[in-house]
């Protein structure tokens, strides 16, 4: 049952469509469509794996918005849904709640990871200025099933911290009449598989600085497609930590709905080579 519902779900989605950016025709009220960017698996604005220097939502001056997401990824042996929740002000500030669950598929083995984000907008405009849009921002994680993370040697398997900074521009018409987005991100974390094996480990215990890039072009209005690279610490003897990778495609039919798929190859999970498979999620967005 788990599984059929889970494949109907991601059936419906990838027939709609799927995944971010700029549809840069003015909307009558204020901010363009796909502004917000779309949610990533740790509950920020940004791809699916990357944040970005984009603040969710439409919110815009002494204005307020409130998003709700939820996220499928299912590769060969691990299945992993992401539910959370969002609010900005003003275009400058955003808060964001998120629940992971990951399952070993065919056993009992259930891991639930809680994150909770802020990011501010510290200077500039993705698309206006002519330096790119620059943001920081914190994700604190909460293990509650820290059980397989003692056993395979995490230093923590309570809580951990990622620090991270992000730069987001776009360039109009700057490819063959195609806009083109780019960010880049600088994140400081001792998480080990986003922190679902706890954090820090028996090879590293010290904070690392790893970079995670994306880049995509916009189609048509509300249609992008493009590509993720994230890489991570290997902190655990146990286990070597692959880096993330996905291609994407976005879909903003208006600015109350993102539709997003991906392909994504997140390498060696936990020993179990070649983790690669379909990422699906859908966002919704309140003003």
């Amino acid at each position: 049952m788990k599984n059929s519902s889970y494949l109907t779900s991601v059936r419906t989605m990838t027939s709609v469509a799927a995944g971010l950016m700029m549809a840069l025709s003015t909307h009558a009220d204020g901010r363009l469509i796909a502004t917000s960017g779309v949610t990533q698996v740790e509950g920020s604005a940004g791809g699916g794996l990357v944040p970005w220097a984009l603040i969710t939502g439409y919110s815009e001056e002494n204005q307020t918005s409130v998003s709700a997401f939820h996220t499928l990824t299912d590769v060969q042996d691990f299945r992993m849904t992401v539910d959370g929740i969002g609010f900005s002000y003003g275009n400058r500030f955003e808060l964001t709640a998120a629940q992971q669950r990951f399952e070993l598929k065919g056993t009992a083995v259930d891991i639930r990871q809680e994150i909770y984000g802020a990011k501010y907008k510290i200077s500039g405009d993705a698309i206006y200025s002519a330096m790119p849009q620059l943001a920081a921002g914190i994700q604190y994680k909460r293990l509650i099933d820290g059980e397989i993370a003692d056993a395979v040697g995490a230093k923590d398997s309570d809580t951990g911290t990622d620090f991270y900074v992000s730069a987001t521009k776009v360039h109009l018409a700057a490819l063959g009449g195609y806009h083109l987005l780019w960010n880049a991100t600088l994140r400081a974390t001792k998480a080990n598989q986003m922190g679902l094996l706890g954090y820090g480990g028996d090879d590293n215990n010290s904070y690392k600085l790893v970079p995670e890039l994306s880049a995509l072009v916009l189609l048509d209005e509300g249609l992008a497609v493009g590509a993720e690279y994230r890489y991570k610490p290997d902190n655990l003897s146990a286990f070597k930590e692959d880096r993330f990778a996905d291609v994407f495609v976005a879909y903003f039919p208006n600015k109350n709905l993102n539709l997003t798929v991906a392909w994504a190859d997140l390498g060696s999970i936990a020993g179990s080579e070649d983790q690669s498979g379909l990422y699906a999620s859908m966002t919704g967005y309140f003003k």
